[in-house]
């Protein structure tokens, strides 16, 4: 298929990108599954929201152990999600309603039921049989080398039909591609062009620093991971030999070269890890690698204070032939962020639906492209999932010690009414928590002082803002627990102060903006406050 639609205008800097996971956005045949179709139809909500691009977790055939980023096929749709022709409808929509397209890819791994692994098993003489990650065992049998997965114990699995062990740094059922062998990535590039050819404006590259591994199998040393004993055994270790190889950024070269013949193309990595913005950094050097990345400085945050948000920043100059970074506060990864920032027990007073606008403005006025994962426009609570409900193999191999993932994937809520919230017609895949039904979108849509009507006109003012879209940022000194910066562009200089703390705080006169208000959260009156309430914030200039 040719590249036939029309394009939206240029990605602007500081681009506001809204996640949706296909499985729990909207279900469009009662199947209770969240479908393409279903994303089609609430394409003018996500408009209406005003972001720039929408970034669309795995749809591609899997047999879903790890639902979709465990990939059999990655030119096609699963049934479950609907049809490619689904997904031509969706992109046209979209780009009618001047939307952009980001879709994942994942090419550190694909499920064991791809046919290149079928193939690539089979024997050791095959046409793809070095296109996974095989090594023989030790004298004794046992793995090459300590390498542990994520997922829980080692990220070696034995197959006997090669009488080698193939390596998984998730899932058994998730083989890692040897991209050291370049016949690997001409594969991947193909899949670059299926998709581009379609019309897609960008990809968000899953777990990027997983791509290539050390080929001496060299032993990772232990991690210094001090008082906090780690809850999983991939995190006793430093990962210095089973991720992060130096060849990455060179394979992200030849990504670059494809993306470059089709216009305006964004390309965002994941990276998680110790070494993560030295990482970031070398995918997204000068004009020859990725557009952007993000990391989980703040997806695992269990506290948000001005000090982390300063070391976070700071990692990011500005200096020449540096990428802007991305951010995100909550992601189908990570709990959700009001959850761990402002629960509702231990913190006295605290307004959840507050702390969602301060969150929401504060992603808002950073320097970078932000993410916005759906239903953090709604101030929506981490779920809670019961075990006997839980879809997530993270979840269920390390409960309770880990919150998993299933309580950040539940669906989102139309309407307060019914079981599912407007989701379904049917039993959803996940259940609905009942404390969303209230916040769901219908519920908020007509309401002036909901989360949702405010996070609409946060993202308005950031893109008419010169100096929040694309200016230079200063952090300036603050009272403990309250984070203050301008933003500055020509000549617009806007000043953003945030409690972060539970409790209000005086502002010294330095904090005193001479400018109007232009955007408050948790504030009363139209003038800044000399005192600034807990989880509450402002913007003036």
């Amino acid at each position: 298929m040719s590249r036939n639609f029309q394009h939206p205008q240029p990605w602007p800097e500081g681009a506001v990108i809204y996640q949706i996971y296909p499985r729990s956005f909207r279900d469009s045949n009662g199947d209770g599954v969240g479908d393409l179709k279903g994303i089609t139809q609430k394409l003018d909500y996500a408009a209406r929201l005003g972001v720039d691009a929408i970034w669309l977790s795995p749809f591609f055939t899997s047999p879903m152990r790890d639902f979709g980023y465990d990939v059999a096929d990655y030119c096609d749709v699963d049934p479950l999600f609907g049809t490619l022709s689904d997904f031509d409808a969706l992109i046209e929509k979209a780009h009618g309603l001047d939307l952009k397209i980001i879709i994942d890819q994942v090419y550190s791994h694909t499920s064991d039921q791809h046919p290149w692994f079928t193939e690539s098993r089979q024997d050791r003489s095959n046409a793809k049989a070095d296109w996974y990650v095989w090594a023989d065992p030790k004298a004794d049998g046992s793995p090459p080398n300590n390498w542990m997965s994520v997922f829980g114990g080692v990220s070696w699995e034995w197959d006997a039909r090669r009488g080698q062990y193939y390596l998984h740094n998730f899932l058994t059922s998730q083989p890692d591609l040897n991209l050291h062998n370049r016949e690997v990535q001409d594969a991947l590039l193909q899949v670059t062009r299926f998709w581009l050819d379609r019309g897609v404006d960008g990809f968000r590259l899953d777990a990027l620093n997983f791509a290539m591994h050390d080929p001496q199998l060299r032993d990772n040393p232990p991690a210094n991971y001090g008082a906090r004993r780690p809850s999983r055994p991939f995190d006793f270790q430093e990962h210095r030999y089973n991720q992060s190889h130096a060849d990455i950024p060179k394979f992200l070269e030849r990504i670059r070269a494809v993306t470059d013949e089709y216009p305006n193309i964004f390309t965002v990595a994941e990276v998680v890890g110790a070494h993560a913005l030295e990482e970031m950094k070398a995918f997204t050097a000068g004009e020859t690698h990725l557009t952007t990345a993000y990391n989980f400085d703040f997806l695992y945050a269990d506290k948000l204070t001005p000090e982390r948000v300063a070391k976070s920043l700071a990692g990011w100059s500005g200096a020449p032939g540096e990428a802007l970074p991305s951010w995100a506060f909550s992601n189908h990864d990570a709990p959700r962020c009001i959850s761990r920032w402002a629960p509702t027990s231990g913190n006295r007073g605290a307004d959840p639906q507050q702390a969602a606008k301060l969150y929401l403005l504060l992603l808002l006025s950073l320097r970078g492209h932000v993410f916005v994962y759906q239903g953090e426009e709604l101030g929506l609570p981490q779920a809670e999932v019961p075990f006997e409900a839980l879809q997530d193999p993270e979840a269920i191999a390390n409960w309770p010690a880990t919150l998993g993932r299933d309580g950040a994937r539940t669906p989102m809520p139309w309407e307060k009414m019914g079981q599912s919230g407007g989701f379904s017609t049917a039993t959803p895949w996940l259940p609905m928590d009942r404390r969303h039904l209230p916040l769901a979108a219908g519920a908020q849509d007509t309401d002036p002082q909901s989360v949702l009507n405010f996070a609409r006109k946060a993202i308005a003012s950031r893109g008419a803002s010169p100096a929040l879209r694309a200016g230079d940022i200063t952090i300036v000194k603050a009272p403990p627990g309250v984070l203050a910066f301008f933003r500055e562009k020509e000549e617009e200089r806007l000043l953003c102060v945030f409690n972060l703390g539970h409790k209000e705080c005086a502002l010294p006169d330095s904090l005193t903006p001479v400018g109007a208000l232009r955007l408050a959260a948790g504030i009363a009156g139209d003038s800044a406050p000399k005192t600034l309430p807990a989880l509450s914030a402002f913007i003036a200039g």
